[in-house]
């Protein structure tokens, strides 16, 4: 996209992808990262600023060489969610996905530590994550929280022409990966529940995933074929118009550092519910009702109280398009910008 853009003093590096997964993942996951470092830290750039937009391999650790080979350059690394250790009792990865657990672990282990102690500034994702960055080297001013942002200019000119919720065909929707993390086959059962009250009641999905076939499976199984849509991947004015179609967006992670996906749905006036993860506490502050972690009873319950108490929906509703104002692109931006300025001194930013 910065490609697209042609912003100038701006370098966007892409690690190729292409026909190396047919590999297998670690051997993607390492010539990804050897290639980043030769094509990038080795590059010949008078960049002052260097951001690494994850802490996977391909991306923190050629920023660390840079560092490494260039003192004087300043990095902001983004880490955005810390991998659950192996045996944590709200892991997703168990199971059959235990391996996969414990690959995203011990490769993030030394990530982080070389963030920690290399990196001039941190990008998290929610206020939790700020400690652990925290150091007498880099002090809590320098570990930024970044929540995203989300484009709310077609939202706001949607909801001023008003809403008929009577209308809508979904009861709720669901976006995002479908993966472990994001506890989308969990929302099967929790639309089972919805659907024993009001047998009417539809879901819409939107996402693809590592788990599409098993969620298909389990709709099946569940005889919830004709309550559940899957949609697919979905985009722009595709995705917006299920939104202008559902009246609430269900966001049953159960192992997360906040996601993005729910507010930009809270945008378009759909209030929420979630599990009352640490993490969501100051995500989503309002506009999004807590359930006790992980009791998929009471999110039903929970999105049926939001579905048959207009009052609750009304405040709620609000609460949330009021919070996702928030999170305007333009506000963002200016705020984390600022941040940088102020840290760092501003200058050119490669990417």
């Amino acid at each position: 996209m910065l490609q697209a853009q042609q912003l100038e003093g701006v370098n966007l590096v892409v690690s190729p992808t292409h026909g190396l997964d047919r590999l297998g993942i670690l051997p993607a996951y390492l010539i990804r990262t050897i290639w980043g470092i030769f094509s990038f830290s080795l590059s010949r750039h008078d960049q002052v600023l260097v951001y690494s937009s994850s802490d996977f391999w391909p991306d923190s650790i050629p920023a660390f060489f840079k560092k490494l080979i260039h003192p004087t350059a300043l990095w902001i690394a983004g880490f955005y969610l810390f991998a659950p250790r192996p045996g944590q009792s709200d892991s997703p990865y168990r199971g059959k996905y235990w391996l996969t657990g414990l690959f995203y672990w011990l490769t993030q282990l030394p990530a982080y530590w070389l963030i920690r102690h290399f990196a001039d500034m941190v990008f998290v994702t929610s206020d939790p994550d700020v400690q652990k960055f925290t150091t007498p080297r880099r002090g809590q001013n320098r570990v930024v929280v970044v929540r995203g942002g989300v484009d709310t200019q077609a939202a706001q000119e949607y909801l001023s022409r008003g809403v008929a919720l009577a209308k809508k065909k979904y009861a709720a929707c669901f976006v995002g990966r479908f993966h472990p993390q994001k506890g989308v086959l969990e929302l099967v059962d929790i639309w089972q529940l919805v659907h024993r009250k009001k047998p009417d009641a539809k879901l819409a999905i939107i996402g693809v995933g590592v788990l599409e076939e098993e969620l298909r499976e389990k709709i099946a199984a569940a005889g919830l074929t004709d309550n559940i849509d899957l949609l697919g991947f979905r985009d722009g004015d595709a995705k917006y118009e299920i939104f202008k179609q559902s009246k609430i967006v269900v966001h049953p992670a159960i192992f997360d550092s906040g996601g993005m996906a729910a507010c930009e749905a809270m945008a378009w006036g759909l209030p929420g519910v979630s599990f009352d993860l640490e993490a969501l506490k100051t995500y989503y502050p309002q506009g999004m009702l807590k359930t006790p972690c992980f009791d998929l009873v009471q999110f039903a319950e929970n999105v049926l109280r939001l579905l048959d108490d207009s009052e609750l929906y009304a405040r709620t509703r609000q609460a949330a398009i009021a919070w996702a104002m928030e999170w305007d692109w333009d506000k963002r931006a200016v705020v984390v910008l600022a941040q940088i300025r102020k840290e760092l001194g501003g200058s050119e930013i490669i990417t």
